[in-house]
């Protein structure tokens, strides 16, 4: 499986577009470090005492996704992906491991997600609102807060990686 499109994000656009377009750029690096990976590479973790893995990070903004795009900008019930008996309301999950959990599968299961978060933004405005902790949050605001998310564990990703095989960069 190939990683989805790396487009340099727009130099000269409005904030929307400029905003979708780090997002995506973002999502597209945190999956290109799965690229050319077996399961079992993606399933190694960082360094003792930390249990984190390439697999373990996709499968946990595939969780982000789906809580950001989904439980809190729509208000939609849907349970965890990774964890059914986690609380939804709780921290996002997705980074402890099945058995025989995938990359193919992660990879999947967070491209289902985007797509819908994709879908679920398209007709809204920057400034429309959702309930959250007590108050409103923005799309913008949500927009900016996973541009953070996926920065932070790309560059978590950037380090399993070059540990796993030397690869750096993407």
């Amino acid at each position: 499986m190939t990683s989805p499109d790396r487009a340099m994000p727009p130099l000269d656009a409005d904030e929307r577009a400029t905003l979708e377009g780090w997002l995506d750029f973002y999502r597209a690096t945190l999956v290109a470090k799965t690229d050319g990976l077996t399961d079992e590479q993606a399933r190694e973790t960082a360094v003792p005492p930390s249990p984190l893995t390439l697999l373990g990070l996709l499968q946990h903004m595939a969780e982000v996704e789906r809580n950001w795009f989904r439980r809190v900008l729509l208000g939609e019930p849907v349970p965890p992906i990774h964890d059914p008996d986690a609380d939804p309301a709780g921290p996002d999950g997705g980074f402890d491991l099945a058995p025989g959990a995938t990359v193919a599968d992660a990879r999947a299961t967070w491209a289902a997600e985007v797509a819908q978060a994709r879908e679920n933004c398209a007709p809204r405005p920057l400034d429309s609102t959702s309930p959250f902790m007590g108050g409103a949050v923005t799309l913008r605001w949500i927009y900016s807060h996973m541009v953070a998310e996926y920065a932070r564990h790309a560059g978590h990703a950037d380090l399993i990686r070059e540990r796993i095989d030397g690869t750096t960069g993407v």
